[in-house]
């Protein structure tokens, strides 16, 4: 996998994860999971006003109405806070989009003696979350989807071991021949991230690869291999996908928290 390109929005990172607090905090994050506003922003009293925001955003989004306009317009109508319009904008697509990314959906029994390529941040975080009781989006097109996300800086947590285990139980159980894992360079701590992903998988005998990359999106959208993602822009110009983190999460978490929009 070559010719990475820089992701504009993401600054380089030294390669290691904190052990302290940041930035002159005395915080440390050490879960993954419901912000102190989600219980109202995201619990069951606010499904019917999420459910519909997502739906009206998909009709604007059918019409080709930009993004960025519709997600304005739709969290205005329902005066939805920052996080709510994140989670609403994840959820949504057309139905063009919806119907491409089903075609090019492959089932587990299809990844024996393949690779697999992880959007390793994608994957990872949206397990931990789930471990840690956060609310877990199941969007239009059939992806789980966290608000959370990783932009500049990724803090392990006491669920990313466990998350590893359960990614690597799943594919070892599907028979993957190599599971390799893109993360993004610039992200603060992708490097001591790769050492524990090779760690963990050199103590249970796991065939994994890792890879440090600009873009990891341009590189998985391109690739011939099979690709583990809910990033839609990757799920939009792939050749072929998996649902990696919902089949994990329906067959091993089953006190993940999800909400259907």
């Amino acid at each position: 996998m070559v010719g990475w390109l820089t992701r504009s929005g993401l600054r380089p990172g030294r390669g290691e994860i904190p052990s302290g607090p940041v930035n002159g905090s005395s915080h440390k994050q050490t879960h993954r999971g419901a912000g102190p506003k989600d219980e109202r922003l995201f619990g069951a009293s606010a499904w019917p006003t999420l459910q519909t925001a997502v739906s009206d955003l998909c009709w604007l989004l059918n019409r080709r109405y930009a993004v960025r306009s519709a997600v304005e317009l739709v969290g205005n109508r329902y005066t939805l806070v920052r996080r709510q319009r994140l989670a609403v904008m994840r959820c949504s697509c057309s139905d063009e989009a919806a119907a491409r990314r089903q075609q090019h959906e492959v089932q587990p029994e299809q990844v024996r003696g393949r690779e697999l390529w992880l959007d390793g941040y994608n994957v990872l975080t949206i397990l931990e979350s789930a471990l840690a009781g956060g609310f877990i989006l199941i969007g239009r097109d059939g992806c789980c989807r966290d608000v959370l996300g990783v932009h500049r800086r990724y803090r392990k947590v006491e669920e990313t071991l466990p998350a590893l285990q359960l990614i690597g139980e799943m594919t070892a159980a599907w028979g993957v021949s190599t599971v390799g894992w893109c993360l993004d360079k610039p992200v603060s701590n992708s490097g001591r991230l790769k050492a524990v992903l090779l760690e963990v998988a050199a103590a249970a005998a796991w065939n994994w690869r890792v890879e440090l990359v600009f873009n990891a999106d341009r590189e998985l959208a391109g690739t011939e291999q099979i690709v583990a993602t809910s990033d839609a822009a990757i799920l939009d110009r792939c050749q072929r996908w998996i649902n990696i983190a919902r089949l994990v999460i329906e067959h091993r978490v089953s006190e993940a928290r999800l909400i259907k929009l």
